[in-house]
């Protein structure tokens, strides 16, 4: 009972950062502040999914279960190591592309 309530509870809360990586993916102005959300959030929720997917696993306990468990966690640490490392590595590609940052206009049109 207590195992459900939080592998929902882990769910729950990683749709919440995938959804904010996708309104950041949507909201922000430019290529780079877009990757910022989208880094952050989607390591974030790719973690809980995969953490109430490796605790549903040991509602039956046995070795089997759990060396599943143990699979899943150590695909979170290579998720960890390999989002990061992409997301940089496509700004990097940004920048030698030549794309500038965005930058906010003088004259705004709520700003008078």
């Amino acid at each position: 009972m207590v195992l459900d309530f939080l592998v929902g509870f882990f769910i729950f809360c990683a749709l919440v950062f995938f959804t904010g990586g996708s309104i950041g993916l949507l909201r922000f102005p430019d290529f780079y502040t877009r990757l910022h959300p989208v880094g952050k959030l989607d390591t974030l929720g790719s973690l809980l999914i995969m953490a109430a997917g490796a605790l549903y696993n040991l509602h039956h306990f046995n070795l089997a279960n759990l060396l599943t468990s143990l699979k899943i966690m150590l695909i979170v640490v290579f998720v960890f190591m390999a989002s990061p490392t992409a997301t940089h590595a496509i700004i990097d590609a940004g920048v030698r592309a030549g794309l500038r940052p965005w930058e906010k206009d003088e004259e705004s049109p709520g700003e008078q």
